[in-house]
């Protein structure tokens, strides 16, 4: 998941080598934090947040097809 969700992010921010992304395996799922620079944040957020939002559901259906629960949230380097 870590590495689809990088892949993802690093193909539409203007910094890819910025981008960190960290992974928590717990019982209840994984939790995914994506770190980009600040003058990333808009392109990775979107007009109305239409871009996190699909990176969460396609997350989503990549957990769900794998068995398993994700959360992703954003912050900034």
């Amino acid at each position: 998941m870590k590495e689809f969700l990088e892949f993802l992010i690093k193909s539409i921010v203007t910094l890819p080598e910025k981008v960190k992304v960290e992974e928590l395996v717990d019982k209840s799922g994984s939790k995914i934090t994506i770190s980009v620079e600040k003058e990333d944040m808009g392109t990775v957020i979107g007009k109305g947040g239409k871009i996190i939002k699909s990176v969460r559901s396609l997350a989503r259906a990549k957990a769900i097809k794998d068995g398993t629960r994700v959360f992703v949230e954003l912050a900034e380097c």
